[in-house]
Parts: C-alpha cells; structure tokens; sequence
C-alpha cells in the first residue's frame, strides 16, 4: 500500500491543536527558567513535563494510525514514514543553531570561544542524525547530548520508541501490553520520588545516569498512549478543547509542591501527572469533536506549528539566555519585552519553518524514499 492510501485515517484535531498549546507553553518554560534562582521558583514550573505529554500523544497517535495496518506495512516501510515526519526539521534545527553558535556571547558558555570551525561543523554534522555525542565533544559547557539544539534528546528518544514499536512491542497483546505499561508506570513512580532533584528533568546527557532518565520517561508514557489508543472507546464530550487546553496549562504552570524539604511530593505531583492526568487529557481530547470552523482552524493551525516551533524556538532562546545571563539580577517585569520579543521570533521563525522548508522537504523525501 502507497502513502497516500496509508494516510487516509482522519486526524484527531484536537490532539493536534493540544500539541500546539503545549509546545507554546514549552517556550514560556524556556524563557523563564534562567530568571528563576532555582528549579523551585520558576514562573512556569512543570514545563518540562510537556515533552512527557509529546510522548504520550505520541504513542497514542501512532498505534491509532498503524495498529492495524502492519499487513500492509513493512518495519523499513513504518520506519520511513517516522523518517520523513521527523528529521528534516531536526536537521533545520542543528543547523540553525550551528549558524547562530558563535554569536550566543556570553560567560555562561565560555566554551564558545575555544571551539574551531571543523569541530563545530562535525557536531553539526552528527546532529543532523539525531545520534547523541559524547561529553567529549560537547561544545557549550551544558553536557548536552545535542549542544547545537538542546531540544534534540527528546527526538532521540522518540526514534528509540517508534524502532522498539517497530521492531517487536506492537506485536503484544493488550494484556501483555499492559504488564508492560503498569511495569514502565512503577519505574517512573519510584524515579520521580526518590530521585534527589525531586522532579523527572533529565535525559539529555550521554552517560549511564542519563540515559535512564530518558529511557524511564519515554517507555511509560509512550507505550501508555499506544494501549490508550486500542482500548480507549471515546465519548462524546462537549468543549473537549478548551477544558484539556486549561488541563495542560494548569499542570505545567503549577507551582513546586513540597518546597525544598519534601522534594518526594513534588515527584509524587509529577508521576501522578505522567500516570493519571495525561492520558486523561489524552482520553477527552479524542473524545472531543471540533464544533466550529474557528476551532477548526485554530486546532490546525497549532498541529501545523507545534513540531517547527518545538524544533527550532531553542535556536533563539540561545540568545536570550545570554542576554538575561548578562544582566545579572534582571526580574521578569524588566525582562519581558525581551521576553515577548523572543516568543514572537519563536512562532515567525516556527512557521517560516514549516512553510518554506518543512512541508517541502516532506513532500521531496516522500517521493524519494517510496
């Protein structure tokens, strides 16, 4: 079977349109966090537990659109079709973040200055093929698995996902599914309690701890969303937009809970958030029907840009960091315009991405990988 009959499932629009508003909290997350003093304080404090929600959707998605299509479809068949969704945008965004590397000046990166061209361009190059590098090649000082892109290690741990998808975890039976899933959720549980950040952060550096991090934060929520997609039977539920968009919000934007001296609840707050939350969300915004062409649209429009602006908003947020890095002590109320004006370039940049490179560069692989 070719693409375009393999792409005859409608989407579920309001999961794309949550996508979106999830990746545009992400760079509220993003602009905030270097005016915190700590991971405590920070104005969007559960930000990062979006790139959690990205995975469950995922899996969700993906086992809605081939669950039931492997007699048509082969593993390099599937595996192509991730290819040509995914890396043409993180090849954009290695390479814009290669291009603006050297003018990101500032003592919080005094790395920059030491590194020579050709090293530049082979992390570049290595970048573009999502494999992570090593600490040995890190080339901004924040041990970073994809120094050029920070964003990049929750891409490699979607490949990793899709190819064990692939490659043998599709062909469980639901009850085995299961297993698998409530075994991933209580390795995540005991993760986010006792781990000494008292949160799940982590997963973008190339070493045995970090390496669990990310693996523990992508196998639940991800193979969660695929068993979601084949037992879940929606509902008719009224609104679903608006109240999972208020949903997301409210758990990425909720203050750390447990302070500094019970860092086991603010863990106990993520899991449950990972575990319960999530995939209810997941479960109401299937369950959703667009009721408007204004909803429409706005679903659409936010689905179109979710993935760009995920890719390549860290590109600016480089230069932002510098900037509030330079001005120690600078408050948010002196920071915003800054702030906004980074934002504003995030979303123009994000659908400048898509339109004049992403879209196209989709439609050439499409045609050059049948």
């Amino acid at each position: 079977m070719n693409n375009n009959q393999l792409d005859t499932k409608p989407h579920y629009q309001l999961l794309d349109g949550l996508r979106g508003v999830a990746a545009i909290i992400v760079v509220f997350f993003h602009l905030t966090e270097p005016l915190a003093s700590s991971h405590l304080d920070n104005v969007v404090n559960h930000g990062y537990l979006a790139v959690d929600f990205f995975f469950l959707l995922s899996g969700f998605v993906i086992g809605y659109a081939y669950d039931d299509r492997w007699d048509q479809l082969t593993i390099g068949g599937f595996l192509r079709r991730r290819f040509e969704r995914l890396q043409p945008l993180v090849v954009l965004g290695m390479t814009l973040g290669a291009i603006g590397f050297y003018f990101t000046d500032s003592t919080i990166w005094p790395l920059i200055h030491t590194v020579p061209a050709w090293k530049l361009i082979i992390v570049m190059l290595i970048g573009w093929t999502i494999l992570p590098i090593p600490l040995s090649m890190d080339i901004r000082g924040w041990q970073e698995m994809h120094p050029l892109n920070s964003v990049g290690w929750s891409l490699f741990f979607e490949y990793i996902a899709n190819m064990l998808y692939a490659l043998g975890l599709r062909k469980l039976s639901n009850k085995a599914l299961a297993c698998f899933v409530v075994l991933a959720g209580a390795v995540l549980l005991h993760f986010a309690v006792t781990n000494p950040n008292g949160d799940v952060t982590g997963g973008w550096t190339l070493n045995v701890e970090q390496m669990r991090v990310g693996i523990t934060r992508t196998l639940f929520p991800f193979f969660a969303g695929l068993l979601l997609s084949r037992v879940s039977r929606p509902a008719s539920i009224k609104h679903a937009f608006l109240w999972c968009s208020l949903l997301v919000a409210v758990v990425l934007f909720m203050p750390r809970i447990g302070g500094a001296n019970h860092l086991w609840m603010n863990g106990l707050y993520e899991a449950f958030c990972i575990i319960i939350v999530f995939p209810l969300i997941v479960y109401i915004g299937a369950s959703g029907v667009v009721r408007s062409w204004t909803e429409e649209k706005i679903c659409k429009f936010l689905g179109d840009l979710s993935y760009p602006l995920y890719m390549t908003h860290y590109v600016l947020v480089y230069f932002y960091v510098a900037w509030v890095s330079n001005h120690k002590g600078i408050t948010l109320g002196q920071a915003w315009p800054y702030a906004l004006l980074t934002f504003s370039g995030a979303i123009v940049l994000a659908y400048a991405s898509l339109k004049l490179y992403d879209e196209p560069a989709r439609a050439w692989l499409r045609k050059k990988l049948k």
